[in-house]
């Protein structure tokens, strides 16, 4: 069961999903540290809104590519909220589209390395805390483009495919220990990050004929790091209208 003073980190907190997985989460009981980058006010406004609700919130400023900053925001949420983090949410990632054959260096290096690399860091790091507890929750944001091919989106496709996978495994390593690594896989989502798909006609490739809501995906990702989802891991459940049936 999971202690009452148990921290959860949710990185990419500032909006959208990363947002509504801190207030779902922070519903759920737990404290919640939530990173962001470049969004400070939507941070502050994050929390302002868990706070409002009862809740408990603090936000890290934290770029998931700086290697050397990643341990000290899993110790510095630990110490702002007064408990061990044993949550993990790897939401924050990044997109820079093209086609294969024009992808850069430079675009293919940041979409991996803040969409897999940080997230790997970030688990790495967490997971000492929770084999220690013998209790954890690590729930990473994949995508429906993973397994399923979108033109223009190679690079990303191959950071979610690899977290896909870094999923599975990892689960496997750390299972008898009472922690669950599990990953949610996003279709299309209404976000800032979507909204140029979405308005190219994607919503005609979704059997439910609409976009996602970051609340939902949500739910799904509360589910994951709740006591209840203790016999779910090494699993991706996909968010997606139908996208990938």
């Amino acid at each position: 069961m999971r202690p009452d003073d148990a921290v959860i980190l949710v990185t990419g907190g500032s909006r959208g999903i990363g947002a509504a997985c801190a207030r779902a989460l922070a519903d759920d009981g737990w404290a919640v540290a939530l990173t962001y980058r470049t969004s400070p006010d939507g941070a502050a406004q994050t929390v302002r809104d868990i706070e409002a609700s009862g809740g408990r919130a603090t936000a890290i400023e934290l770029d998931v590519t700086d290697a050397g900053g990643i341990a000290g925001a899993v110790e510095a949420a630990g110490t702002t909220l007064g408990g061990p983090v044993l949550g993990l949410v790897n939401n924050a990632g990044v997109r820079a589209d093209d086609l294969a054959v024009s992808i850069d260096d430079d675009a293919w290096d940041v979409v991996l390395d803040t969409n897999l690399t940080g997230a790997f860091r970030l688990t790495r790091q967490a997971l000492r805390g929770m084999v220690r507890a013998r209790f954890g929750r690590v729930v990473n944001v994949a995508s429906v483009v993973g397994p399923r091919a979108n033109a223009g989106q190679a690079n990303y496709a191959a950071a979610k495919s690899g977290l896909i996978g870094f999923t599975r495994t990892a689960a496997t390593e750390v299972a008898r220990r009472g922690v669950t690594i599990n990953a949610v896989a996003p279709g299309f989502i209404n976000t800032d990050m979507t909204a140029g798909i979405l308005q190219n006609g994607a919503i005609d490739a979704i059997p439910a004929r609409r976009a996602g809501e970051p609340e939902e995906v949500a739910a799904c990702v509360r589910f994951l790091a709740s006591d209840g989802a203790g016999y779910v891991t090494g699993t991706t459940l996909f968010v997606d209208g139908g996208l990938s049936a």
